[in-house]
């Protein structure tokens, strides 16, 4: 590959996203491929900065347009800074959420419009778009009970939302895949890990098999 290939993996709280990402990143590394392993909100300084501010438990005032607008903030710092220059490298990019996330969350779940936060991504990503993207699908109740037995876990303020958002951001997420069923593959995170595991990397082998 003479340039690198970006790849999200999106799902609700709990889903075991990152765990999955960096078993990934191991095998990908294994069979010599240059692969970067990343996160939004975060992923380099001004944007982990940004993050702080979002998801601090203390700022239950922020509006949801507010936070629509600082993850695109954050999101298109991430990008130029250190998404972009890899891809450009050759680097298969793996990305704990973009996109995706904002038009579930604060789109649906929020209740923006996922058209109206699209636009605002828009202008942050210039239509830079991940060419796959796992959705990790699971209960939001078994999500939740998850965080909650991992002590060692962040908690941030979106832990805190009720069920009831949490069930709202998982219909947002089906309405993505309805929407992109050629980009945006569905695997069942309530599976024993290493089924979830095996799942992810076989749709990866394929997309990367088609680019090599």
């Amino acid at each position: 590959m003479e340039k690198g290939i970006f790849i999200t993996v999106e799902g609700p709280e709990g889903a075991g996203k990152t765990t999955i990402i960096g078993m990934l990143g191991e095998a990908l590394q294994a069979e010599g491929y240059q692969v970067l392993l990343t996160r939004e909100p975060g992923g380099i300084d001004i944007a982990e900065q940004i993050r702080n501010v979002i998801l601090d438990k203390k700022n239950t005032k922020m509006d949801p347009r507010t936070e629509a607008l600082l993850y695109a903030a954050a999101r298109r710092q991430h990008l130029v800074e250190k998404v972009l220059p890899a891809i450009e490298q050759g680097y298969i990019v793996l990305c704990d959420r973009f996109i995706d996330s904002s038009l579930a969350y604060q789109g649906y779940a929020r209740g923006l419009g996922i058209d109206d936060v699209f636009s605002i991504n828009q202008f942050a990503i210039e239509g830079m778009m991940p060419k796959l993207t796992f959705y990790f699908d699971i209960d939001p109740k078994i999500g939740l009970e998850r965080i909650n037995r991992h002590k060692e876990r962040e908690v941030n303020r979106l832990d805190l939302e009720d069920l009831e958002f949490h069930h709202k951001v998982r219909e947002g997420y089906y309405q993505l895949m309805k929407e992109h069923p050629e980009r945006i593959f569905k695997i069942d995170a309530s599976k024993p890990i290493e089924t979830v595991y095996k799942d992810a990397k076989s749709l990866l082998k394929k997309m990367i098999d088609q680019e090599d």
